[in-house]
């Protein structure tokens, strides 16, 4: 990144980022940490509480919970989420709000100036952006920051922050470019997190050993789910129960948040590791009003969820089923090249009637002829191949029944560009799209 006059717009600085660095992932923390040991941010944790967020699935609801929960028991908060639907604002929440563009841009001013403050270090977009959010957080610390690990763990930037609490949600493969097929070796890769003598709470019952082997090794104490805790139940009415090292909870008739209640259980018990001391009613305002974007999303007919993996897909496949509905389920899908599309396919078919496919562009994109190649494999009734996402919803919505449903799924990007083109034909649902640069740069 040169040293010409900085951007004074959050769209210009988005820009510049793109162009920065060679590479678009770069895993690795000699860089970022030293940038971060200039700008201050190792002299003191940025909160008076820390608790990071890793996993290959349920990352986002997890954060979006733990948020919730701790705003509904009194404490400030900051989130550090990555990537964005249609806003680059969405990656840092203050106290629940969305960072104005104002806050972003004096992060970055303070990330370029400590980065070419002697030997200039490159660095970037993730990097950037992560050392941005954190200096943001640090200014005026609050009572708990949620930091979401981007990709992997160990070598992701938001590694260099020593969390109170470190929670991995799920390991399952994605990302094998960056890491690789073999699931243990992901496991340490997610591990890497966890830290001596800190709490690690382990949010699935199909973690790979890799995961506790590490905790062990490190001397972290483990609170797995089904053993240190657990949930009961299904939908609304399920109990918690939990621990700590000075107390055991339980919490009944809880609300359904519509999302994960695994992840659920894992932010609870988390919040309680992390030393507030959980209020039935508190826990049960915030599970019921909690609401994600892109996850499980309703708008009328639509579902919209970012899933992208097999095992994302499992999850969506059983919640349209335990969700019947009188007509067909169409699913719109729009995928990456790098992204196991015979796992997805496989893994919604049981809940879809037919498919509409969506080309995506940029470097990584498959193009509906691709998909169509996949879906013939396995069988499936294919309605249209779009040019985007946004054209094919124009095509399908024009063919709906009005008991029937459409499922948008595959990708981040695919989601966003439904998202947008729901909310421009449908203006007071909201604002539309903006800063929408590189939004899905570690999925």
């Amino acid at each position: 990144m040169s040293e010409c006059a900085l951007p004074t717009t959050l769209p210009a600085w988005l820009t510049r980022l793109e162009a920065a660095h060679p590479v678009g992932i770069d895993l690795g923390l000699d860089r970022v940490a030293e940038v971060a040991r200039r700008m201050g941010l190792c002299e003191a944790p940025p909160a008076a509480r820390v608790i990071t967020v890793a996993g290959t699935n349920g990352k986002g609801s997890t954060v979006a919970m733990l948020e919730a929960l701790a705003q509904a028991h009194g404490l400030t908060t900051a989130t550090y989420t990555s990537p964005h639907l249609l806003r680059y604002n969405e990656r840092l929440r203050l106290d629940g709000r969305q960072a104005d563009d104002a806050t972003l841009i004096a992060g970055f001013e303070a990330v370029e100036t400590a980065r070419l403050k002697g030997e200039p270090i490159s660095l970037s977009y993730f990097e950037m952006g992560t050392l941005g959010a954190l200096w943001a957080i640090a200014r005026q610390p609050p009572a708990l920051a949620i930091l979401e690990v981007g990709l992997g763990g160990r070598l992701d930037a938001v590694n260099i922050i020593d969390p109170d609490v470190a929670v991995i949600t799920t390991v399952a493969q994605d990302h094998a470019a960056f890491l690789g097929n073999d699931i243990e070796g992901i496991g340490r890769e997610k591990a890497g997190i966890l830290r001596p003598g800190r709490p690690a709470v382990l949010g699935s019952t199909t973690l790979p050993a890799s995961v506790a082997d590490v905790a062990t090794t490190l001397g972290a104490p483990v609170y797995a789910l089904g053993e240190a805790f657990r949930r009961e139940g299904d939908g609304e009415g399920w109990r918690f129960w939990g621990q700590t090292p000075a107390e055991s909870k339980s919490l009944v008739d809880l609300p359904d948040p519509e999302l994960p209640l695994d992840n659920a259980a894992t932010a609870l018990q988390a919040l309680a590791l992390a030393g507030v001391s959980l209020e039935a009613a508190a826990c049960r305002r915030a599970l019921a009003s909690v609401r994600l974007p892109g996850r499980m999303q309703w708008l009328g007919p639509w579902c919209l969820d970012v899933g992208h993996n097999p095992h994302a897909a499992a999850y969506v496949a059983q919640r349209l089923a335990a969700r019947p509905c009188a007509g067909r389920t169409v699913a719109l899908i729009g995928m990456l090249a790098d992204k196991d599309a015979d796992g997805v396919i496989a893994a919604l078919a049981p809940a879809v009637d037919a498919w509409v496919l969506a080309s995506l562009e940029g470097e990584r994109a498959r193009s509906a002829d691709d998909l169509a190649e996949h879906l013939a494999r396995q069988g499936a009734t294919l309605w249209h191949r779009g040019d985007s996402p946004a054209e094919a919803a124009d095509w399908l919505s024009a063919r709906l029944a009005p008991e029937d449903r459409v499922l948008v799924c595959g990708s981040f990007f695919t989601v966003a560009a439904v998202l947008a083109w729901h909310q421009a034909a449908a203006p007071s649902a909201g604002p539309t799209a903006g800063h929408a640069t590189r939004s899905e740069e570690a999925r």
